[in-house]
């Protein structure tokens, strides 16, 4: 039996639900102030229609935060320097992280809702997954570094959306110092690995 293609007006539902949740999203002090029954409402379709797309709250924080990311997934994959594949590995993993850090800076109630309000570990999430398995594998290239595991671990700490958040929200880090910040740590992370030649 041939694959069913999603119909038209779902596809154009999916649409105007994410563009309701974004907006939202960006209005609301708290990410937890936004229910299902808000989205439903502000994109004009039923709460049914949003549970049997997204699933669940999870769901839809979870396709909202993929379709923002989007670009930057683009840029990774297959953009120029210093995000995509070509770049040097030792120029590319501070790119990557300054990346993910301006992501989360621009999407901090997103990105800290997803975060917070997934069932089960943080460490396990799809989108967890996909940047801890590029960093490792862009890790692995740079010569003297043992752990390329654990260093993407402990890396990828460095831009949780709650330190973000206290470092933006608490601290009140203006962005481009906590982006000088991050590229020191990183830097120095990879220091400890010897050059070649």
């Amino acid at each position: 039996m041939p694959e069913r293609k999603p119909r038209k007006d779902a596809a154009r539902n999916r649409e105007a639900v994410l563009a309701a949740a974004d907006a939202l999203f960006a209005r609301r002090e708290s990410p937890e102030d936004v229910t299902m029954a808000d989205v439903a409402a502000a994109a004009g379709v039923g709460k049914g229609t949003l549970f049997r797309a997204f699933g669940d709250r999870a769901g839809l924080l979870r396709a909202l935060y993929e379709a923002r990311m989007e670009p930057v997934r683009q840029a990774v994959e297959v953009g120029p320097p210093p995000l995509g594949p070509a770049t040097p590995p030792r120029d590319r993993v501070p790119a990557l992280l300054d990346a993910v850090l301006c992501f989360k800076l621009d999407n901090r109630r997103l990105a800290l809702a997803l975060e917070e309000g997934g069932s089960g570990s943080p460490y396990r999430a799809e989108h967890y997954e996909r940047w801890h398995g590029l960093l490792r594998a862009v890790l692995e290239q740079v010569p003297g570094l043992t752990d390329s595991g654990f260093t993407a671990h402990a890396l990828l700490a460095a831009v949780r959306a709650d330190l973000v958040e206290h470092l933006a929200g608490d601290e009140h880090i203006p962005r481009e110092a906590m982006r000088a910040q991050l590229a020191n740590f990183v830097t120095g992370v990879l220091a400890s690995s010897p050059r070649e030649g």
